[in-house]
This record gives C-alpha cells, structure tokens and sequence, in this order.
C-alpha cells in the first residue's frame, strides 16, 4: 500500500508539474495582431512558416480589402489594435507614416531588398514585399455570347458597345481600385483621367469592395469583364475559368504590397520577429506564388497564366504623390460614382 500510495503521490507531482510547464508555455507566448489585405487563402501558409522558427507567437490576423484596413487604421489611430501590417499597399503605408502611426525599424537583412522596396527614412518606416499590378479579366465564353471584342486599352472599355459589361472595384474600399484610380491620372493627366472615369462610368455596371471580386465575377461569368489584378486572374485561370488576362496598352498601375510596425505595440520585440522574417528569401519565394515581380533580387520566377510584357506595362508610379492626394481622389470619386457601388456587407 505505501509503494502504491508513492507511486500515484509521484505520478500526481509528474502531472502536476508537467501541467505547470504547460502554463508557462502558454503564458510566454505572445499574440501579435497583424492587420492585412493579403487573399485570405494564402494567410495560413504564411503563418505556418514564420511559425517554424517563432513557434512562441501566435498571429492574430485581421483581414479585409486594402481601403477598410486602412480607414479601421486611421479610426484606430489614438488606440492601435494592431501591433503589425503585413501586406497593405505602400501608398496606405505612406499615409500612416506620414500621420506619425508607424515605427522605424530596419529588419534584419533589408540591405538585400531592392531599393524601390523600402521606405527610404533611416531607418526605414515600411518594406516591401511584391508588387501587383492592374489587370483587365475578360471571359472569353461570354463575351462571345454577347458579341464583345476582346479590349486591348483601358479606351476601349468606354465604347457603347461594353455598355452594361463591366465591373470593377470601389476605391475608397479597394486598393486595387485606387491604384487603377491614381494610375488614370497619372496617365491621362487630371482633366484627362476624369473625363476618362466619367466615359467608363457609363459601362460599369457595378462597383465592387474588393479589388479581387471583379475577377472573380468573371471568372464565374457574372460579367464578362472584370476591372481587378492579374494575380487573382492567374489564380482563377488555373482552376480552369475561360479568363484572357489582358494588361491595357496605355501602361498598368500597381502598388506595392508592404509591411511595417505600429507605434506603440506592446509587442515590439516580437513585432520585430515577424517583420524581419517578412523580408527573407524564404518568406520572398512564397510571395512570388501569385506574384510576377517581389522585393527580393533573383528570386522572381515567371508565374503560369501571367501575360508576358509586365515590367514595360508597369507606369512610373508617383507613390507620393498617391499617397498626398489620396483623400482628395476618393472624395472627388465618391461624388461622382458611388451611385452604382454595391452594398457594403
């Protein structure tokens, strides 16, 4: 009985102090709340390797299209939530640094990076990660049942004969839909890129909140064309929609996609983790699954469904100046277009 009494006495204190260690695992690790506009199919993927080497924190991912993140950003200036981005568009990134909301932090190895990829403060505000770029979804099955040709401009999509036909993001939601937005004035001048929008407007059919959806509407042949970017049109074509991805002859805009830390995280050691695994190749090699061009030389391998010629369609994008009229450009869109967005869900 005595042996029996120490043998279940030492089993309990082997319990006991193995549920301890438990505890105190779980009281050292640390949640890190990362907001992002990253597809949501590929946020597990990314946690799982970043988890291999910082089992100790757990992401906490906040997900929403790039115009949302970025005004819960703003609304939450007084009081951050997040304590990192991951994957927002560098012109929003470019706003939160300027409203003083970002912390400068050089990650480890960010000498490697392409110079176009990082905030060009010392130490940097924001890194880069990839770049996308605008992209016009055509579906080839109806657009021949309604007798359309096959747009090669962004001009052609204002003939009476798309009328009805075409979809494409709100950019006061979208980050796709803004860099489309800036891209238009930039290409066609001010006066010019309005009175461009104003003839589009004319064939929208509806405005979406996500920069992908209209891709995906076209894909599942909702519309025929679909105004979005070309990494969702590879992603859709593979799974076999009968999609042409075109890239407009006047030039395509893009943004990057980019990280940076919050001001005032009380995670900023771990935040520091995460961002300098954001930047390794490693982390680079998994951005160019659906991404032709990232911030990391010499890993780019050429993506399947991509359309040839994107590095010459790419504009010289003035991501300052996005980033400074930002305001004023949603303000003046949302006068003049809301009126087809669909319901905010």
């Amino acid at each position: 009985m005595l042996e029996q009494f120490g043998n279940s006495r030492a089993a309990r204190t082997l319990v006991a102090a193995a549920g301890l260690m438990v505890v105190a695992s779980a009281a050292q690790a640390t949640d890190l709340t990362v907001y992002t506009a990253v597809e949501a199919e590929d946020l597990k993927k990314y946690a799982k390797a970043f988890n291999k080497t910082n089992p100790d924190i757990n992401i906490k991912w906040v997900r929403d299209s790039t115009g949302i993140v970025t005004a819960k950003l703003l609304a939450e200036k007084n009081n951050p939530q997040a304590d990192v981005v991951w994957g927002l568009a560098a012109t929003s990134l470019m706003l939160l640094k300027a409203e003083g909301m970002t912390e400068p932090y050089a990650p480890v190895g960010v000498g490697k990076l392409d110079k176009k990829f990082v905030d060009s403060a010392n130490p940097p505000h924001w890194t880069g990660m990839d770049a996308w770029i605008a992209s016009v979804c055509f579906n080839t099955v109806e657009g021949k049942k309604n007798g359309l040709p096959i747009p090669t401009s962004w001009k052609d999509l204002t003939k009476p004969v798309y009328k009805g036909h075409v979809v494409m993001p709100n950019p006061n939601s979208s980050g796709t839909g803004f860099l489309d937005v800036s891209s238009w004035l930039q290409m066609f001048g001010e006066e010019g890129g309005w009175k461009f929008m104003d003839a589009l407007h004319q064939n929208i059919n509806w405005y979406t909140h996500s920069g992908s959806k209209p891709c995906k509407q076209a894909a599942s042949g909702e519309t025929p064309i679909g105004i979005s970017f070309a990494f969702r049109g590879a992603k859709s074509k593979a799974k076999g929609a009968p999609l042409e991805i075109i890239l407009p002859s006047e030039g395509i805009g893009w943004d990057m996609e980019a990280t940076a830390i919050m001001k005032g995280t009380k995670n900023l050691a771990a935040a520091k983790k995460l961002v300098d695994f954001t930047i390794t190749k490693e982390a680079n090699v998994m951005y160019n699954k659906g991404y032709a061009v990232v911030a990391y030389p010499g890993v780019a391998k050429k993506v399947k469904h991509f359309p040839a010629g994107i590095l010459e369609a790419m504009i010289d994008n003035k991501f300052e100046w996005a980033a400074t009229n930002r305001k004023r450009i949603l303000s003046k869109w949302q006068t003049r277009y809301d009126s087809k967005s669909l319901p905010k869900k």
